[in-house]
């Protein structure tokens, strides 16, 4: 069972100072003691000159003096005392429910509300279906561009379940649950997606680029990382202005080898700053699979030597992102400090609708995650378990939200696209004189030429 658990109660009842925290979670990892390194491990055996130790008991505990470098609280060590990534445990994958949809111990049940569990499941198969039906309608045209969040929608709705309204969120692009956890509405996803007079954006960004001010999170960006050092600033800020919200940064596992993320995190833990850093890692990185990204222990191993307090959750589990997410905001908000979540899950779609995954990996490698692993059949079987689902209402809902999403396809069509000037709006309070002459020039260009552009099709 993970440290972090265990070891969550007393932290938070300020019983067990963090130090305690990291101190214990190091001691999980196997010092070096290797026998695969042979000239590291001459020096163990032997020492520097070559001369056998007598005595293995006096090695390093004759003395426990400190070395007290500039407010650090470290202990000398007489010998070569190699870290070899190759030989320390790995971090573990923290659960609450197995495959079966069972609760492995029992005091790691939430417990939550039949609504909220309700809620939890309804959105989990919404964003699938919405998923479902606007990819279609990228293969035939309707739709430019489109990516999916199939095999991840319990890493996006169970954080979202944990956290305030008010927090902060800044997403990368696929995190469509946790804006339809607090409530954008089918139609929001769908007109931005479109880009039509009635997105939110007005037109603006690419297709699965959402924001919403009034749900406190921030428009998308196409760039990666960018995020990760704005979600620290907006923490700091939040920490001096002492609101008693945290903020959550939502990446994969690919953006943590972005040259964003290190400052970002080291920014957020030098300065105490209440952000939960959540990672998704899904396996891949457009392309690129684990093995090619890194060699170390994924990103959750990362988080300590940043001094943050990390965790590897199964993102798969709905039930166990909830926990963790719940726990890493109690965390920020009591002691001012970051948290990292490394969520481990698997895209069951493509990157985008314009990269091929077989290119890269296998169809009996998909359907394996797409059948056994499925984050929604795991939590119907859960709720099914306590009398709160069954298969006919199952079929129900996954047939309506479909037969929904459809409607508000269709609907969505007949809108016309913004007006041409809504580039030149909701960037400035007073458009500075060389904005104000390109918006004049583009006027008289379309006056000039209204044959070249589809007019007809704008809200002009």
């Amino acid at each position: 069972m993970s440290v972090f658990p265990k070891l969550l109660a007393p932290i938070l009842r300020g019983r067990l100072r963090i130090r305690g925290v990291l101190c214990l979670w190091q001691s999980n990892y196997k010092r070096l003691k290797s026998t695969n390194i042979q000239n590291v491990s001459q020096y163990i055996k032997k020492g520097i000159n070559g001369e056998s130790l007598e005595n293995t008991h006096q090695r390093n505990s004759h003395t426990k003096e400190k070395y007290e470098f500039l407010g650090s609280d470290m202990e000398y060590c007489d010998e070569l005392d190699f870290i070899v990534p190759e030989e320390k445990c790995l971090i573990p994958v923290y659960r609450v429910l197995n495959r079966r949809g069972e609760v492995v111990m029992k005091n790691q049940d939430p417990k939550l509300s039949p609504e909220m569990y309700l809620k939890m499941y309804k959105d989990m198969v919404l964003i699938h279906s919405i998923d479902t039906v606007l990819t279609k309608a990228q293969t035939s045209g309707v739709v430019s561009f489109y990516l999916t969040n199939h095999g991840e929608e319990a890493t996006q709705i169970g954080s979202a379940a944990a956290l305030d309204a008010e927090d902060l969120i800044y997403a990368q692009y696929r995190e469509a649950g946790v804006l339809l956890w607090r409530g954008f509405a089918v139609e929001n996803f769908v007109n931005q997606c479109l880009c039509n007079n009635r997105d939110l954006n007005k037109g603006r960004q690419m297709p699965v680029h959402y924001g919403s001010k009034d749900l406190n999170f921030v428009t998308i960006s196409s760039n990666l990382g960018t995020q990760l050092p704005q979600a620290a600033g907006s923490a700091y800020v939040y920490k001096l202005a002492k609101r008693g919200n945290c903020v959550i940064c939502y990446f994969g596992e690919g953006t943590a080898s972005e040259g964003d993320a290190h400052p970002a995190f080291n920014f957020a833990a030098v300065l105490n700053c209440p952000v939960i850093f959540f990672c998704r890692n899904n396996g891949y990185a457009i392309s690129t699979s684990l093995k090619e990204q890194y060699s170390g222990d994924g990103v959750a191993a990362r988080g300590a030597g940043y001094g943050m307090i990390s965790i590897r959750i199964d993102g798969n589990d709905v039930l166990a992102v909830y926990n963790a997410v719940k726990a890493a905001r109690e965390i920020c908000l009591s002691q001012n400090r970051p948290v990292l979540i490394e969520a481990m899950t698997y895209r069951v779609g493509n990157h985008t609708t314009l990269v091929d995954g077989q290119s890269y990996r296998t169809e009996e490698e998909v359907e394996d995650w797409k059948v056994n692993h499925s984050p929604i059949e795991r939590f119907s079987k859960y709720i099914t378990n306590l009398g709160l689902w069954d298969d006919k209402r199952d079929l129900e809902w996954k047939t309506e939200s479909i037969d929904m999403v459809k409607r508000i396809l269709e609907a969505s069509q007949e809108h016309k696209l913004p007006s041409p000037e809504a580039m030149f709006t909701d960037v400035y309070d007073v458009v500075p004189k060389h904005l104000e002459k390109q918006f004049n020039d583009m006027k008289r260009h379309l006056q000039t030429y209204p044959d070249v552009y589809p007019l007809e099709k704008h809200d002009i």
